[in-house]
């Protein structure tokens, strides 16, 4: 899954992504950029 390296400023491919759900309980992924190891974070259906 893409999400966007707020580091790198630019759009990759996410790292171990991992499926979760918020406090308000919205879905999102959580993961690792795999250029700079900088955790990536995307709201929305995983």
């Amino acid at each position: 899954m893409k999400a966007y390296c707020v580091k790198c400023r630019a759009s990759r491919e996410m790292k171990n992504p991992r499926a979760l759900t918020m406090k308000n309980g919205k879905p999102a992924t959580q993961g690792v950029c795999p250029v700079c190891g900088t955790k990536m974070f995307r709201i929305g259906k995983s």
